[in-house]
């Protein structure tokens, strides 16, 4: 199970909004022998409750490293959200059941008010515990707000400009009740979708200290002793020895508690007793089993024994017809999230090559997206037209992504591009730069005669469907004299070894990277594009900086018109920041007699751990 990576939105970033884990995921796609339904009409009948019992899940490939839910800056795994979600939820709750809506019974509050022109928010809390028994306060709101004004930038989920920075003033007027004051008017959909979707609640009875052994204080209303408490909090969070042990990390407010966590990616949960929700769990307890690649949990999984919940690899398909009639159902729904491939456009080699738009329509046009999502994913897919998916956020796509994209499969307009820019085109063999310099004809600025088209692709090792994708496109893109040399890494060396790169930015050490795919960006409810595409957004690795775009950006977080977002999505998806490419749907394996998993919650995916339950 799994879903990749972060830089979300968290916005933005380096956190994946943890719409994620699971076997949903980022486990392959899925397909066409012997259908498989969508949401709850995969499931069995449901029985009885039965109390009790544990539950095996399969993650591939995805090992968390950092257990502080305010993950730095430097730390780009998106495989931690899935950690900590269940043991701090966010504010905002996304996905109720199979919907795309804010889930008002699992979030923190009982109500948002806009007012003042929607310049003024008003948070109401739910009156809930944490699991020592103190009560959830807004002095836990403010604890994380200072603790982040203090220390923005070295907040992974941090966008310049947006939350803590948008906010000029924080009241308190009772214990259950904060008012924030904004700097600006703001779209209320995508402040609650997007910002407060980001913020967990921290316990700052126990967590407001500086060092193991110093007293919980006040220290957090200082700057000097906001940035201190940082600073060991994140030092704690990054020891994976004390995950499970370390008395900070077993003060929750949601419905699970670590009770074991292994540095090859094992670790259990076991109930939160004292959880205040409206989903109490009814599991004793819930196992994630590390998995290298989907060989071995697909054998697993055939076995029948050790895996309950799990991801189907397309290239295991026709496994699903067995795995029925062996006690499993299985389950698909769209990732809300975009697939990409990231171009580096500072790359000391290719950077001038890549910041050529009419390349990266060239590399564009070449990518047979309807032969991937056929060939690849069996139909299970979404086409990957833009940076909106069509499938998971139908409602916010444009007549223009609906339609195909502004750059359908067709590899005669890439050559011709490539050739009326001064490049001999070499089908199956190199084309380079024929015509270098500027102006009408030229291969533009930067580009030395003789330089090649030949570009080095990274990406996530473990999944079968994503070598086979990748091989596809390298074969596609040498039909233009394209070479695309393929590298797949395991994900959190992959992580490790990319840095972000702009133009003020790129250090040989982190930028010698020149294209990029993590597996997908989860996006949140509103799936706008602040983060990946603004100037200076935590998800922007490759430094792709356009005033147009910014502007863009930011009329769809300051107003509500759907004109607005419809012109930042395809403006974006004209200007390709990043190569869009399919994104696979969800395959859920699971027991027919483990109910609560389906609908599946696109924004979840598997982690709705407490809703689960067996059946007698």
């Amino acid at each position: 199970m799994t879903r990749m990576r972060v830089i979300r939105r968290t916005r933005g970033a380096a956190v994946a909004l943890a719409l994620a884990m699971a076997a949903v995921a980022c486990s392959g796609g899925g397909g066409g022998h012997g259908k498989i339904a969508d949401g709850e009409s995969a499931t069995a009948s449901a029985g009885p409750v039965k109390k009790g019992g544990t539950v095996t899940i399969a993650a591939v490939s995805a090992t968390p490293d950092f257990i502080f839910p305010l993950v730095p800056a430097t730390n780009q795994n998106g495989y931690n959200v899935n950690l900590t979600q269940g043991l701090w939820p966010f504010l905002v709750y996304a996905g109720d059941g199979a919907e795309s809506v804010v889930n008002k019974d699992k979030s923190l509050f009982t109500s948002l008010d806009y007012t003042n022109g929607d310049k003024r928010l008003t948070i109401h809390l739910k009156s809930w515990n944490w699991s020592d028994g103190q009560p959830v306060t807004s002095r836990d709101f403010t604890f994380v707000y200072n603790l982040l004004k203090a220390n923005a930038t070295n907040w992974a989920a941090h966008l310049p400009g947006l939350f803590p920075e948008d906010v000029a003033k924080v009241t308190t007027p009772d214990a259950h009740t904060v008012v924030l004051d904004l700097t600006t008017a703001y779209n209320p959909d995508f402040y609650t979708d997007d910002v407060l979707s980001t913020i967990p609640l921290l316990p700052q009875h126990a967590w407001d200290k500086t060092s193991a052994a110093g007293p919980v204080g006040d220290h957090d209303t200082t700057t000097a002793g906001a940035k201190a408490v940082y600073a060991f909090l994140q030092q704690q969070g990054a020891k994976i020895s004390g995950f499970a042990s370390n008395p900070l990390w077993q003060v929750v407010d949601g419905p699970w508690k670590l009770s074991e966590f292994r540095s090859n990616g094992y670790y259990s949960y076991v109930p939160n007793t004292a959880y205040s929700g409206p989903a109490k769990p009814a599991l004793d307890k819930l196992v994630v089993a590390p998995f290298t690649t989907d060989t071995p949990e697909i054998n697993a999984l055939r076995s029948g024994s050790s895996l309950d919940v799990a991801g189907l690899p397309l290239n295991d398909i026709k496994q699903a017809e067995a795995l029925r009639s062996s006690g499993y159902s299985i389950a698909s729904v769209p990732i809300p999230g975009v697939a990409e491939i990231v171009p580096n456009l500072y790359n000391a080699a290719l950077g001038p090559v890549l910041r050529q738009l009419y390349v990266r329509q060239a590399l564009q046009y070449l990518i047979n997206r309807p032969q991937i999502v056929s060939k690849v994913y069996n139909g299970y897919a979404d086409p990957g037209n833009g940076p909106v998916p069509v499938k998971a956020t139908e409602t916010w796509a444009t007549p223009l992504e609906k339609a195909g994209g502004p750059y359908p499969y067709a590899p005669d307009k890439a050559k011709s591009l490539l050739r009326s820019h001064g490049w001999k085109v070499t089908p199956g063999g190199t084309t380079t730069c024929q015509s270098p310099g500027t102006g009408a004809g030229r291969c533009g600025a930067g580009i030395k005669a003789g330089q090649p088209l030949t570009f080095q692709l990274l990406y996530s090792s473990g999944r079968a469907t994503t070598d086979e994708q990748n091989a596809a496109i390298k074969s596609s893109e040498a039909q233009a004299g394209i070479t695309v040399n393929l590298k797949a890494e395991p994900f959190n060396t992959l992580i490790s070894t990319l840095g972000t790169c702009t133009a003020t930015s790129h250090p040989a050490a982190t930028c010698g990277w020149q294209l990029a795919s993590f597996g997908y960006e989860p996006y949140p409810l509103y799936p706008n594009g602040a983060g990946f595409f603004d100037t200076g957004g935590s998800g922007n690795l490759g430094g792709y900086s356009d005033p147009t775009m910014d502007r863009l950006v930011k009329a769809t977080e300051y107003g509500s018109s759907h004109e607005a977002f419809a012109a930042y999505e395809d403006y974006a998806a004209r200007q390709l920041p990043w190569l869009w490419v399919p994104l696979r749907s969800s395959i859920l394996v699971y027991r027919t007699k483990l109910q609560g998993v389906v609908p599946l919650n696109p924004f979840s995916g598997g982690l709705n751990f407490e809703d689960w339950y067996y059946t007698s």
